[in-house]
């Protein structure tokens, strides 16, 4: 499991230039669902991010980290003051970082690390608008959280990239568990380094990052960060080529917030066509951008925490045959094959794997990432028999 720093109290969208009015948030550290605060006591350091204004020919900074508070879970209600930016000017925005380190490193979640996770994940806040005119506005609803796939070295700088979320308890806005541990374990899965060692996972590597064309459907993407990362890694790869499609899913309501992630990050994933469409569970055709995507067929089937609601599991196993038995028709009866990234919540979901294996889908365990120890995530791999 992973623990994050949030915003129970966020910072003002709007505040003054004026010194005195004080900048109060309350910071939080707890697990994914909200339910469990980290436990230990960990010091949480604060910086400000200057965004670039090319009318006043002002550029992007981060100051310096400085301790703001320690946290303890008995404060988790506490409202802190957080300095000011220095030489404020009028007109000015400026994010909010939060981190549980010192350096640059500290304030990403760095995916490429096999450690990732050990310690809480940092969050950055939306831009706070300083003005000598400030208005009266609603608080913030989002927070951004940066990911790290490659740190930087002397010969090439760092890969990363960012993800929005929405504050609220929506399920489809927010990033789970899953989401990142399946984006860091086909990080590492990309890097010079992975040895494959089973068939099982040299096909897969074969199917999501190699530089060739391939279709690839992301079921249940809530934020889109698995198909944001693999689009970045499938970008990477070291060919002129066009590498394919991308489709990442999910259910209408998360396509405001899917989209948007992938328009900030389309200067990332330049070689594949990454996109986003509804496709719901519980509908018994798949939709026609299926069809208009992937006339080829699908090469894989990628998902990420989809097993929280076990009432919905008839409808998402339904569905994985749909998508298989409209590949096969298409590709001579080769399957795709499916990566999951799953941690347990409930006992009962493992009732999901009988009935993939009633459905023909047979699973396998291939790995797992730990992250700060209690459930750790788990990534399965499987095809059609």
């Amino acid at each position: 499991m992973f623990y994050y720093i949030s915003f129970l109290r966020p910072p003002p969208a709007h505040t003054s230039l004026v010194h005195t009015e004080q900048i109060l948030i309350t910071p939080q550290i707890c697990n994914d669902l909200r339910t469990e605060y980290f436990q230990d006591t960990i010091d949480i350091y604060f910086s400000w991010a200057l965004l670039p204004d090319p009318r006043r020919q002002t550029h992007s900074m981060i100051t310096r980290p400085a301790k703001l508070t320690s946290w303890r879970s008995a404060n988790a209600y506490k409202e802190i003051a957080v300095p000011r930016p220095q030489s404020l000017h009028d007109g000015q925005s400026w994010q909010l970082i939060l981190s549980v380190g010192t350096s640059r490193k500290d304030q990403l979640i760095p995916l490429c690390d096999e450690d990732v996770g050990r310690t809480p994940f940092p969050v950055m806040s939306m831009p706070v608008l300083f003005t000598s005119k400030p208005r009266k506005t609603s608080k913030q609803e989002q927070i951004i959280r940066s990911y790290l796939l490659r740190a930087p070295t002397q010969e090439t700088p760092a890969d990363s990239f960012n993800v929005c979320e929405q504050t609220s308890f929506d399920l489809d806005k927010k990033v789970w568990d899953s989401g990142i541990g399946l984006s860091s374990w086909l990080v590492r899965l990309s890097s010079a380094e992975q040895t494959e060692t089973t068939p099982l996972l040299s096909e897969l590597r074969q199917s999501l990052l190699e530089g060739k064309d391939r279709n690839i459907i992301e079921l249940g993407a809530g934020t889109g960060i698995v198909a944001i990362t693999l689009s970045i890694l499938r970008s990477k790869l070291d060919t002129s080529e066009n590498l394919g499609r991308i489709l990442t899913t999910d259910l209408p309501s998360a396509m405001p917030l899917l989209r948007y992630n992938i328009t900030a990050n389309s200067s990332l994933t330049t070689k594949v066509s990454l996109d986003a469409a509804a496709l719901d569970w519980e509908v018994e055709q798949l939709p026609d951008v299926v069809e208009s995507t992937f006339g080829s067929g699908i090469d894989a089937i990628v998902m990420a925490d989809v097993t929280y609601n076990t009432a919905s599991f008839s409808a998402l196993i339904n569905t994985l045959s749909r998508l298989i038995k409209f590949s096969n028709s298409k590709r001579n009866g080769r399957s795709p094959l499916i990566v999951m990234g799953y941690k347990e919540r409930d006992a009962a979901e493992r009732t999901l794997w009988n009935m993939a294996l009633e459905a023909c889908i047979n699973l396998e365990q291939v790995a797992e990432v730990n992250g700060a120890g209690g459930k750790a995530i788990e990534i399965w791999v499987g095809k059609a028999r």
